[in-house]
């Protein structure tokens, strides 16, 4: 009886719940009363039939946008938590004082962070913008792979799904968020935390890599009518260069998890310091990742911020081909500038000299693109709503992040600093000041498109001063202790003048929360103001690109035609030269057909992640087969698409040109 249940629940006991931990008791109870509720609303409003058939099962890469961005704003809570918690942690460990988590709870909240903020808040935020926008930008009614774009989420969904049940079965990894040898190995770290990671990280990151190749086909073979590579918009063009990096490095994520595994679970010793292995051949190899993964979050970014920058200034944007050019040689060079890793690893002065120089070129190409939107700004008629306030944070918040990151490139400083507070700074300068700000600017700009109402603009100010004030204060006094040679990773420091910096650092974090929490409130009170906020042209900030040319939000066929393309900025063109509508003459549109296919084999993922880490082997071995079969039923499905009649979209059209019509015979009147 013992072999079986150790054959079919592996090394999970009750042992791995902790019932010992009072804080993680009072946080599953605080999650699952709180999932309950949640479940209860939605089955008293009735709404899993609708959840299910309109959102769950969608291959519309409108809602899976959608599904990417909540799913970020969600584990963004999570991931702020776990900041948080380190802050009052840091702010008390001092001296005689331990603080209040547990060196391994503290190892723990660390790692989950910085997992949390990169994979599951970052990307899904950058890919469901991708999702959303590109194809509406080009032209084109969906995807390339409509099906692959749902696996992609809920893969995603899964691995962050992973994540989450160990915070309450088990533990998370201790090793850091790039998981490093050798405390990544079984002797270190016997337990199953790093298993949870590498199973996560391995199912969200194929979810990633099919996304990434999805949108490359899209972008390349799916544009509109007359629309060459160079009348592409520059989101367009950053989303293609994003999802290349996508399908150059992730498979390297793939294959490094895969030796890591083989490491733990059959003694490989590709990464131990016994039988040859080496823990630095696990730092080169995941930094192959690693560093481009950087550039895949912020590239779309700068697309935003061109086209935000665009529209607000009310003209053409400057220096569209060096826009282009710019964005293709960050994306070389992101690829080489990885080696500056090595500047820690004792490596001569010709590879530090080298690399130090290949880093601070790419600071060239985005130093330009910052240029062009401050001369596009230059005699233009700026309007200054919440997305253009995001984007002068931006500029001058990611200036200093990339300075701060061209003197790291310098191999005497890096030296000094990559092991400090310093380095910690830096790329959360770039990460918030970037990432984050582009994202929140993205979501106020395309919010009416999504939803066909405005974001209240009082509560987006709000937002944008708590987080641009509480990021200088939570990271420029982490340069400062960083150059006084603090080292990173701590939990705990001996010095008591060092005690104030981090006091302010928390003050910071807390304003951070403050600008999320307005965020939220700002999603709430612009949903209860939503008439009055209400924009039935379709284009309310009197857009350049062709998403702003269908209504809002778009039909599911986005467009009725096929747009023709004859010029940049595509749809401030049409409108240039007295664009109507067509009203007649439409076609059956031909569309996809949404499944449960993606759903249900990344459910089946999760579960054999979840049975490997816990080394259920009939569970993963009866789990595995399931997914096989899942994966061979759906390639036999052959009911994958239906048509819209022509008559609906004749009917969908002309309400769309009604609304808009009676409402602008209103704004005339008043």
């Amino acid at each position: 009886m013992s072999e079986l249940s150790t054959l079919i629940l592996g090394r999970l006991t009750w042992d791995a719940i902790p019932l010992h931990d009072p804080i993680l008791i009072a946080t599953f109870a605080v999650v699952a009363l709180g999932g309950a509720a949640l479940l209860a609303v939605l089955t008293y409003y009735k709404v899993w039939g609708y959840l299910w058939s309109e959102w769950f099962t969608s291959i519309d890469h409108k809602r899976i946008g959608v599904m990417y961005i909540v799913l970020g704003l969600i584990m963004l809570l999570r991931g702020f938590a776990d900041a948080i918690m380190m802050r009052i942690h840091q702010a008390i460990a001092f001296g005689d004082a331990t603080g209040y988590l547990p060196p391994d709870h503290y190892d723990q909240i660390f790692t989950a962070h910085g997992v949390i903020m990169i994979f599951f808040v970052a990307m899904p935020f950058v890919v469901g913008l991708m999702n959303y926008i590109v194809p509406l930008q080009i032209g084109a009614r969906d995807v390339a792979f409509p099906f692959l774009n749902n696996l992609s989420f809920w893969m995603t969904a899964a691995g962050a799904g992973l994540v989450m049940v160990s915070l309450f079965i088990g533990e998370f990894a201790k090793s850091g968020w790039l998981a490093y040898p050798p405390l990544t190995g079984i002797m270190q770290s016997p337990g199953v935390g790093v298993d949870y990671y590498i199973w996560s990280l391995q199912i969200a990151g194929v979810g990633t890599l099919l996304s990434g190749v999805n949108f490359v086909v899209t972008i390349v073979k799916m544009r509109a009518p007359g629309m060459n590579m160079m009348k592409m918009p520059v989101f367009t063009w950053t989303a293609l260069c994003t999802n290349i990096l996508i399908v150059a490095a992730f498979p390297v994520l793939t294959a490094v998890l895969v030796l890591l595994s083989l490491d733990r679970y059959m003694d490989m010793n590709f990464f131990t310091n016994d039988l040859g292995g080496n823990a630095m051949m696990y730092v080169n190899l995941i930094w192959i990742w690693g560093h481009p993964e950087v550039y895949i979050l912020i590239l779309p970014i700068f697309g935003v911020f061109s086209e935000i920058v665009s529209t607000y200034s009310g003209k053409r944007l400057f220096g569209y081909s060096s826009m282009v050019y710019a964005t293709l040689v960050i994306t070389i060079l992101s690829y080489l500038v990885w080696l500056h890793h090595f500047f820690t690893m004792g490596s001569g002065a010709t590879v530090n000299s080298f690399f130090g120089i290949t880093t601070m070129i790419i600071s060239i190409p985005t130093g330009a693109k910052i240029f062009n939107w401050l001369f596009t700004m230059y005699r233009g008629r700026i309007q200054m709503d919440v997305p253009m306030m995001w984007t002068l944070g931006f500029m001058v918040t990611f200036v200093i992040g990339g300075m701060t990151g061209v003197l790291l490139a310098v191999p005497p400083a890096d030296f000094v600093l990559h092991n400090s507070l310093f380095l910690i700074a830096h790329f959360h300068n770039v990460i918030i000041g970037g990432v984050v700000f582009g994202t929140f600017a993205a979501i106020t700009y395309w919010y009416p498109k999504v939803t066909g109402y405005k974001l209240d603009p009082f509560w987006g100010k709000a937002s944008f001063w708590c987080w641009l004030i509480g990021f200088y204060l939570a990271f420029m006094p982490l340069y400062l202790l960083g150059f006084m040679g603090v080292t990173r990773r701590m939990s705990h420091f001996d010095d008591p003048s060092l005690q104030i910096w981090f006091q302010v650092a928390l003050g910071g974090a807390v304003l951070i929360g403050l600008g999320i929490a307005c965020f939220l409130i700002q999603l709430y009170v612009s949903y209860k103001k939503r008439d009055s906020l209400r924009d039935t042209s379709g284009d309310p900030w009197n857009g350049r690109t062709l998403e702003w040319s269908t209504s809002s939000p778009p039909p599911q066929y986005n467009f009725a035609f096929t747009p023709r393309v004859y010029d940049l900025d595509a749809w401030w063109h049409m409108k240039a030269n007295n664009f109507k509508r067509p009203t007649s003459g439409f076609l059956p549109v031909h569309m996809p057909k949404n499944t449960a296919a993606g759903m249900v084999i990344s459910g089946i993922s999760a579960v054999v992640g979840f049975a490997l880490i816990w080394h259920m082997w009939l569970v993963a071995g009866l789990s595995f087969a399931a997914l096989l079969v899942a994966i061979i039923t759906h390639t036999f499905n052959y009911k994958r698409d239906y048509y819209i009649p022509a008559d609906e979209v004749e009917r969908t059209e002309a309400e769309f040109d009604r609304v808009r019509l009676t409402n602008q015979q209103s704004e005339v009147v008043a």
